[in-house]
């Protein structure tokens, strides 16, 4: 019999206590665990649960009832607040994942700035206080993550990202501006979500990579903002998880002034080497995302026993998984960390 419940097990990660194995995760988000496998074996299925909130708990249900990761992760995509915020969406399919189909600014300078709490007003951001509120009072030791995407790639999901990323180096006055706007957007839907029950709140901003951004411009705008929303958060009582994609190589000194608590971070950064770096900080991560999908159950395992070698504080898949994931990979990968 486990030592803890999941959300026992994952609150005293985050409060870097001790506990007798790491826990298994996987956010929602951009870390959607709701593969094809799973829906075609239980029936609920996107693109419908993007849109309803009864739909949305019962989908991350099963991705916890069939996968074996130790929570719910919703939403589903990465698209919710940047539709909120005047972006067209195309919703996907089953095997698709929603994405931005056209940026409503063409630049920085020309952002509409909507009142506070526009997020709100959304059907889908309604949807996902259902599901969290449903998942919460209905499943107390399971902790539900709720994912928001980070304000570098919601700002270059309302902005042209091409035009966004030229503003950030020759308009900053109105980079910053558009930054701060869709951080205080992010923070009161954060507040929603926490206010329905959320015991995570998981913060991805693929965009915001050193590869992209380069470590004078993660410095400017990428800590900054993040440490916005996560002070926010964090204020709220409910702890953070802070994924950056990429090889983060070229700004690693500067993630330690994230404030979150957890960093999760892709398949090529050494976690252990990360962590004998800076003391003291909680990973979550790393295993390959395209081992996931495109490896057998013996090369996960295999991939999976080497990773709790190096001591990495919660387990999960190290970006985006794809919809084509096979179940028997992730259930691999779920049973030894759990060792099953």
């Amino acid at each position: 019999m486990d030592a803890f419940t999941p959300k026992e097990r994952l609150q005293k990660i985050l409060n870097k206590e001790k506990t007798e194995r790491p826990p298994v995760i996987c956010p929602g988000g951009m870390m959607n665990a709701a593969i094809v496998d799973v829906m075609e074996k239980t029936g609920h299925t996107l693109p419908a649960a993007h849109h309803s909130g009864e739909l949305m708990e019962d989908l991350a249900y099963d991705v916890y009832e069939n996968t074996g990761f130790e929570n719910f992760g919703i939403p589903f995509c990465m698209t919710i607040e940047a539709e909120a915020l005047g972006s067209a969406v195309d919703f996907g399919s089953l095997k698709c994942e929603p994405k931005i189909d056209r940026e409503p600014f063409p630049s920085a300078d020309k952002v509409n700035f909507l009142p506070n709490g526009a997020i709100l007003k959304n059907n889908r951001a309604q949807a996902v206080i259902t599901a969290v509120y449903n998942l919460s009072k209905k499943n107390p030791d399971i902790p539900v993550i709720g994912s928001l995407t980070g304000p570098i790639s919601l700002a270059a999901s309302i902005v042209d990202p091409m035009t966004f990323f030229k503003d950030l180096r020759k308009n900053k006055e109105a980079s910053h501006r558009a930054l701060n706007y869709v951080a205080d957007q992010l923070i009161d839907y954060a507040r929603l979500i926490v206010d329905s029950g959320v015991s995570v709140i998981s913060i991805a901003d693929p965009t915001a990579t050193g590869e992209i951004l380069g470590p004078k411009m993660f410095e400017e705008y990428a800590v900054p903002y993040i440490n916005k929303i996560t002070a926010a958060i964090l204020e709220m009582g409910v702890p953070v998880i802070v994924h950056i994609c990429g090889n983060v190589k070229s700004v690693k000194q500067h993630i330690p002034n994230l404030r979150g608590k957890a960093i999760s971070v892709d398949a090529m950064v050494n976690l252990q080497s990360l962590k004998e770096e800076h003391s003291g900080l909680t990973t979550m991560g790393n295993l390959s995302t395209y081992l996931l999908e495109f490896s057998d159950p013996e090369k996960v395992h295999r991939a999976t026993e080497s990773l709790l070698t190096h001591n990495i504080d919660i387990m999960a898949p190290a970006c985006g998984l794809s919809t084509s994931t096979p179940l028997a990979n992730i259930k691999t990968f779920t049973d030894v960390v759990k060792g099953n």
